[in-house]
């Protein structure tokens, strides 16, 4: 069979809520083929199907749905963390 797998995840560098990064990956079959990283603000490929879904995403919603991640997911979520 196969394996897909999305991981979100927030790191919290500080309390100060400017050191948070959003990461999104994508996994197939246990390798990473893209990712976002809110640091980098667009999308990374690292297989040949990653690098063609990251050029399609940055260009598409799929990015600006992942800017918004940040505020949405990691800083409204930062006090439990803490």
């Amino acid at each position: 069979g196969y394996f897909e797998q999305v991981v979100r995840q927030c790191r919290y560098s500080s309390k100060d809520l400017q050191g948070i990064e959003f990461i999104d990956s994508y996994v197939f079959n246990k390798a990473e083929y893209v990712r976002f990283n809110s640091t980098v603000g667009k999308y990374v490929g690292y297989t040949e199907l990653g690098v063609k879904n990251a050029e399609a995403w940055n260009k598409g919603p799929e990015l600006a749905v992942e800017l918004g991640e940040l505020e949405r997911f990691c800083k409204h979520n930062a006090a439990i963390h803490y």
